[in-house]
């Protein structure tokens, strides 16, 4: 029989520990299979799996929760970070594809969405947006990875609407904070 997987967050690992130690405590013996999947449940708040498992699968029937969590490599997010000024512009193309990918779904959210730009439009706002010179390179990247689409004869471009992947999400939220901090200063 093929088991579904089932998203297991906890907001706080300590308070996992915690919970997990202190009803394994009260037992005598070691906790059977199902006992020990209603002591994970109830120590992230659920009354127990059956809880669990039926708020995973109103979930994943709602499309409220993808059916596993992205995961973020916060070591790549800092790495593309250091491609960033302090303001947040675009000062140097990153040298990895992984990271080029994400660098240009940053500037994916920054165009606006469900507007027609003609190609001096694309190129300008394009250009605001990195210091390297070389804003043909980036609009010509963000159609061939179907960020952005074009009419045949390039005069109309138009942002793809689609769902940011998680380490995108992270690298804006950085690099958002990184300029907060530095308007401040």
């Amino acid at each position: 029989m093929s088991r579904t997987a089932l998203p297991f967050h906890a907001k706080d690992i300590s308070a996992l520990a915690r919970s997990l130690r202190y009803q394994l405590a009260e037992r005598e013996a070691m906790p059977g299979h199902v006992e020990l999947l209603n002591m994970l449940a109830r120590s992230i708040g659920h009354r127990n799996f059956q809880q669990l498992r039926a708020q995973a699968r109103a979930a994943q029937r709602l499309n409220t929760l993808p059916a596993e969590p992205e995961p973020v490599d916060f070591r790549r997010v800092a790495r593309l970070a250091r491609c960033y000024d302090a303001t947040g512009c675009l000062q140097r193309w990153p040298g990895k594809q992984s990271e080029r990918i994400i660098a240009l779904w940053v500037l994916w959210s920054r165009l606006p969405a469900k507007e027609d730009l003609s190609e001096p439009e694309v190129n300008m706002r394009l250009q605001a947006m990195h210091s390297f010179g070389d804003h043909a390179l980036l609009r010509r990247e963000l159609c061939d990875f179907g960020l952005m689409g074009r009419t045949r004869d390039c005069r109309t471009y138009w942002r793809v609407e689609q769902r940011m992947p998680a380490e995108a999400v992270a690298t804006l939220q950085h690099l958002k904070l990184r300029s907060e901090r530095a308007a401040k200063a």
